[in-house]
């Protein structure tokens, strides 16, 4: 953890109010426990379901209760058997294209957008346009005033901590900041798609 400390309540109903404006649905809860709750009342049982690589799903056991309990349809545990080498192509139409994607964030800003980086992009295709519904864990430390500074916060916070990560997991040297992604609001045209959790503990990158 980069041990910023949880904004004021002002500065999270501010964001949160901004993601509103986007379009976004927003819930604020005050732990991880109940961001787990918050997350599994979205996603009926039975829901076809991407957790996307990410340290607040482990840290909250929603990754693994997704994953392994049987309950819904896991992307990631199907995809963990197939053959990256032979079944490629089908991977990542499998992975791009869902009910439901679980994911954390990088930064979002008090003005009500999303950031995400990404080594080799493989998420993005679902939170863009591919699954029908985007659930996203964030602890309110990853708020940030603007644009710039959720870049900086990527260089600077997250990038560190994943090339640890990479390097204890994969043995690779370290990651890359080789896409970005933001979304800045929900099309009116796919009204509720986007689902934030704001999170007042720290948790992730």
């Amino acid at each position: 953890m980069d041990h910023v400390s949880i904004p004021s309540s002002d500065e999270v109903n501010k964001a949160a109010e901004a993601l509103k404006s986007n379009g976004f649905v927003v819930y604020i809860v005050d732990s991880g426990e109940k961001a787990k709750e918050q997350a599994l009342q979205l996603i009926p049982t039975g829901s076809e379901v991407m957790t996307m690589t990410s340290q607040t799903l482990e840290q909250i056991d929603l990754a693994k209760e997704l994953n392994e309990s049987g309950k819904y349809t896991s992307i990631r545990t199907q995809m963990n058997t197939m053959d990256r080498n032979t079944q490629k192509k089908e991977m990542s139409k499998i992975g791009g294209v869902h009910e439901f994607a679980v994911v954390s964030v990088h930064a979002v800003t008090q003005d009500g957008k999303l950031i995400w980086a990404s080594n080799t992009g493989s998420q993005i295709p679902a939170l863009a346009y591919g699954a029908d519904k985007v659930i996203v864990i964030a602890s309110t430390k990853k708020i940030v005033k603007n644009l710039d500074d959720g870049l900086k916060r990527i260089y600077e916070t997250v990038l560190p901590q994943e090339n640890k990560r990479v390097q204890a997991a994969y043995g690779m040297p370290e990651s890359n900041v080789r896409e970005l992604f933001i979304l800045n609001n929900v099309s009116p045209m796919m009204p509720g798609r986007v689902q934030v959790i704001l999170v007042n503990e720290e948790l992730g990158f």
